[in-house]
């Protein structure tokens, strides 16, 4: 999918889906190709979804961690990171970073 439609689809997002950084997920897919298809993807799910705790999240997304107050999906085979902040009871997700693995290990987003 092309950048300009995937941040076409970000104006779009209603429920568990509004997305608080766009900024940061464009320069992020600018910088790492490889990564646009598999953000893609989780965008897809996301804006559709309506998650009501980490369980339901889980169902889509099996590997999807709690860490804190805050949710990491692995992206495109767990080269990348996305860390996002859902309210379940507002149905919002915000972005809050999406990192490669190595900066994600470096614990810098804590």
């Amino acid at each position: 999918m092309k950048i300009a439609r995937l941040l076409a689809y970000q104006n779009r997002l209603r429920l568990c889906n509004q997305l608080s950084s766009r900024r940061s997920l464009r320069e992020f897919i600018r910088q790492h190709l490889d990564a646009e298809p598999s953000l893609d993807r989780w965008y897809r799910v996301v804006r559709r979804a309506s998650w009501r705790s980490l369980v339901d999240v889980r169902r889509v997304f099996p590997h999807a961690d709690q860490v804190g107050r805050r949710t990491v999906f692995n992206i495109a085979g767990n080269n990348y990171r996305l860390i996002a902040r859902i309210n379940y009871r507002a149905q919002k997700l915000y972005v809050l970073s999406v990192l490669t693995h190595a900066e994600y290990d470096m614990e810098k987003w804590q």
